[in-house]
């Protein structure tokens, strides 16, 4: 037997209560390797999946945890043996198919990525789904044509898990980063982590009814969305890129298409959730070079399984500050 959390649905009452219990490795479904988890970390779709479900949980009871990493224990796969070390990011896990909040896992081979050296599974865990996301939109940027000398790289969302690691990794590259936040106690924070301008959220919050505005950004990781996004989009330098990731301000795109015709700006979607396998692995072999590690550990918030009912529930607030690593183990 060994801990897991666990959330259920009360069918009388629609309601789903999360605690951790004890499971049986025969209760895990199915999957090609079993992997002792060691640390698993908190997203935003993570606190829909601990609470209501966000139409994300179908069937209940259910094992959260969108991402993990640990040490391969069994595999019916040549591509892994016991000993390895492995990390998950994406697939559904934690949606559709149980995930990392549990103490053992199985899932496809086909789900799972060495993990790079120069990461141990902590830090894996430190970067987790919201870093890889943060690097792959990095990575679209520069391969659309960004490079440090350009002007400043607007990250909105800054002070959360993606815009954390997307500060860090373009200040550790050369990149003039300005941090939108609509928290100002954490201006400090982003200062430490190279952002060399901070922007009110208020500035760039409002739609405006000029479709352009002057070119102040040389290229944007967007976590927002909504009306932020679409104001953003009039304040690209031409043929600049915004890479879109999140919706933490609204689904809805408020915007015209005129930045795009009159200045060849790109909106680049970034999903982490099907990335293929070459990408998964370009993207952490870069994240193992060009994260700074000390950076990376200064967004560290940790946790235990028992903490993540209040966590769940506190990332949906945007209470969340920088990254939390949950040792399962604990």
């Amino acid at each position: 037997m060994f801990n897991a959390l666990v959330v259920n649905k009360d069918e009388d009452s629609g309601k789903t209560s999360a605690a951790v219990e004890q499971i049986s490795l025969d209760q895990l479904p199915e999957g090609e390797v079993t992997v002792a988890v060691e640390y698993s970390t908190v997203n935003y779709k993570d606190g829909l999946c601990i609470g209501p479900g966000g139409g994300l949980v179908r069937k209940y009871p259910h094992v959260p945890g969108i991402d993990f990493a640990g040490t391969v224990e069994a595999s019916s796969d040549d591509r892994y043996k016991p000993g390895d070390k492995v990390v998950l990011t994406g697939w559904r896990v934690g949606e559709a198919h149980w995930g990392g909040y549990s103490q053992k896992a199985n899932v496809r081979a086909d789900w799972l990525v060495p993990l790079p050296e120069g990461l141990n599974s902590r830090q894996a865990m430190a970067v987790g789904t919201a870093g890889f996301t943060a690097m792959l939109a990095v990575m679209a940027l520069e391969d659309h044509g960004l490079e440090p000398g350009h002007g400043p790289v607007l990250v909105t969302g800054a002070a959360g898990g993606v815009g954390s690691v997307a500060t860090a990794i373009l200040a550790n590259l050369g990149y003039e980063v300005a941090g939108v936040t609509g928290r100002p106690e954490t201006a400090d924070y982003l200062n430490s982590l190279g952002a060399t301008q901070i922007v009110a959220r208020e500035e760039i919050n409002e739609t405006t009814k000029r479709p352009l505005e002057s070119e102040s950004w040389a290229g944007c990781v967007d976590a927002v969305g909504g009306a932020m996004l679409a104001r953003v989009l009039g304040q690209m330098k031409y043929g600049a890129s915004v890479a879109a990731v999140g919706l933490a301000g609204g689904a809805a795109l408020p915007a015209t298409v005129i930045p795009f015709l009159l200045r060849g700006v790109n909106l680049l979607g970034i999903d982490s959730v099907m990335q293929p396998y070459d990408n998964r692995v370009r993207a952490w072999q870069r994240i193992a070079s060009d994260l700074p590690m000390d950076k990376l550990e200064a967004m560290i918030q940790p946790a235990a399984l028992s903490d993540l009912p209040q966590l769940g529930a506190d990332i949906l607030k945007g209470q969340v500050k920088g990254r939390v690593v949950v040792d399962v183990n604990a």
